[in-house]
């Protein structure tokens, strides 16, 4: 459904509010470490977050990616634009350009319920609102050893 630049994105944003809550800053290696992403690709990634102004970020031996204390309030849906565009809560099913109410595709009508959904849900979403769960072990951003080892 995402790309895979969107979802590096998503999992490195919660990565971040997760463990930047307190003030701290975190690095794009411990970022890629921390969710499972190759290093350049997230690197590349955050700095173009960055310049969309939904992270933070400080050069030098101090530095790192941080959220302020307002993107918490950030959605997934706000991350999904950022990289994606809107194809996700617009675009046809199909990939048709020409696609719309009064020409619509065959699964026009069904797809464009199921956008809605995906858009609310996503909008409802915020970065916040995972770092609880994510310290309680009740959701997770990367595959621990056992999944991988089996």
């Amino acid at each position: 459904m995402f790309s895979k630049t969107c979802e590096y994105a998503i999992r490195g944003m919660i990565y971040i509010a997760q463990h930047t809550r307190n003030g701290g800053r975190v690095g794009f290696k411990q970022i890629a470490t921390g969710i499972d992403a190759p290093e350049h690709f997230i690197a590349k990634i955050l700095q173009e977050l960055s310049r969309k102004g939904l992270v933070a970020s400080m050069k030098g031996p101090a530095g790192g990616f941080y959220l302020e204390k307002a993107s918490l309030n950030l959605s997934l849906a706000d991350i999904v634009t950022a990289v994606d565009g809107d194809q996700l809560f617009l675009g046809c099913g199909l990939g048709l350009k020409q696609c719309s109410e009064t020409n619509p595709c065959p699964i026009h009508f069904k797809f464009k319920k199921v956008r809605k959904e995906v858009q609310a849900m996503l909008e409802h979403a915020k970065l916040g609102a995972f770092i609880d769960k994510l310290d309680r072990n009740e959701t997770f951003l990367k595959r621990s050893d056992f999944f991988m080892n089996n």
